[in-house]
């Protein structure tokens, strides 16, 4: 597939921003985390995967590392040390196969469920948190992005994205910007170099990569690689291939003070909503951080707080709406659209609830292919036995 940068891949660019951006920012400042460092490397991981996979596999934080290093105000130490044991991890599943084990033995319909409990997070956390960040002006902002999206939604001529973020950049300019402490930004910036110890790696292994793997493990690649199913099938995109990227990324990431990273079928699902096709939409939005940490990341806590949070919400909105709607495919058997959203629920409202409904949906899927349960296998009824 050849990589393209139409005005279609440019707003697909921007489809994930509204989940990776707010976590950024959220461990560089809880974390002390050095903004150019994490800025440039996040960018050259984005380059690195729109062009080994030449389709819209973005890269992302990984979201159970930032929500704890986030809430429980840890350093970047221990995050880079976390970072460096999950690569190993990977690495390990990579080179065993065991990972085409567990793509074998973990049935469509848990991951759908995955894919549903995720996409539930994300509608949530647009609704509840960014559409109200600014005030009555975020609500009036919100409505006007989302007016918009329904009405371009799928328009590959004028592809929505691209006019939501134009009116988040306008909004910015008129009523938030300061110029005066906009043009101290500039400055060229480079990575800065970190050997983690044996003692951070242990402790970061312990505090985050442990309460990651299941997440890494139902979203990142088993949920990734059935979207690249999906949308790509003529990519061949293989839970293997994917395991060897997140591995790669997590062993050069702490070296140069970069964030732990994984793929996601968010992402994938955000760039393609908002028109990406190919590798490009993906490659444009790592030059945005690449960009920003090479020669404005010396003007970081004034730049973040510039764009407005209720356009994020709007895109992070959609694509927790396009990853909820997957699990239409799991109508027929009905008993599998059953434990699908029963997945779903778990995952998406209990503490944990990846790594629960994962092994809950799992372990209820053979007990009903074997005939142990009360849902039904058939189509003729509700998929409950009466």
């Amino acid at each position: 597939m050849k990589i393209r940068f139409d005005r279609n891949e440019v707003a697909g660019a921007f489809g994930d921003i509204g989940t990776d951006f707010p976590l950024i920012v959220g461990m560089i400042l809880v974390g002390g985390l050095d903004s150019a460092s994490v800025l440039i490397m996040f960018g050259v991981m984005q380059l690195f995967s729109g062009f080994v996979y030449r389709m819209p596999m973005p890269v992302q934080p990984l979201k159970a590392m930032a929500a704890i290093v986030i809430t429980q105000q840890l350093g970047g130490n221990v995050l880079y040390g976390g970072g460096l044991a999950i690569g190993v991890i990977m690495l390990f599943l990579h080179l065993t196969r065991l990972i085409d084990w567990l793509a074998r033995v973990v049935p469509k319909a848990v991951i759908r469920g995955i894919q549903f409990g995720l996409g539930m997070k994300l509608a949530l956390l647009a609704l509840q948190d960014y559409a109200a960040a600014e005030g009555t002006g975020g609500y009036l902002l919100a409505s006007v992005a989302f007016f918009i999206a329904i009405l371009l939604l799928g328009n590959r001529k004028y592809p929505p994205a691209i006019l939501i973020i134009g009116l988040g950049i306008a909004y910015a300019f008129a009523f938030k910007v300061d110029g005066g402490a906009f043009s101290t930004a500039f400055g060229l910036s480079l990575p800065e170099f970190y050997t983690p110890e044996w003692s951070d790696v242990l402790t970061g292994f312990v505090l985050l990569t442990l309460p990651q793997i299941p997440l890494s493990l139902g979203n990142s690649i088993l949920a990734t690689k059935q979207i690249a199913e999906d949308l790509f099938p003529e990519r061949g995109v293989t839970v293997r291939k994917i395991t060897a990227t997140y591995s790669l990324m997590n062993l050069v990431n702490p070296f140069f003070s970069g964030i732990p990273t994984c793929h996601g079928s968010g992402g994938i699902v955000g760039h393609y909503t908002f028109g990406g096709r190919t590798g490009g939409s993906v490659v444009l939005y790592g030059l945005f951080y690449l960009v920003f940490g090479l020669f404005l990341s010396r003007g970081f806590d004034t730049i973040v707080h510039i764009f407005p949070l209720p356009v994020l919400g709007i895109l992070l909105l959609f694509e927790g709406l396009g990853l909820m709607v997957l699990v239409r495919d799991q109508v027929q058997p009905k008993a599998d659209l059953v434990i699908a959203l029963l997945v779903g629920v778990i995952a998406g409202g209990v503490r944990y609830g990846f790594v629960i409904g994962l092994l809950a949906g799992t372990l209820l899927f053979y007990m009903k292919e074997k005939g142990w349960t009360g849902i039904r296998n058939d189509d003729s009824g509700a998929g409950l036995a009466g």
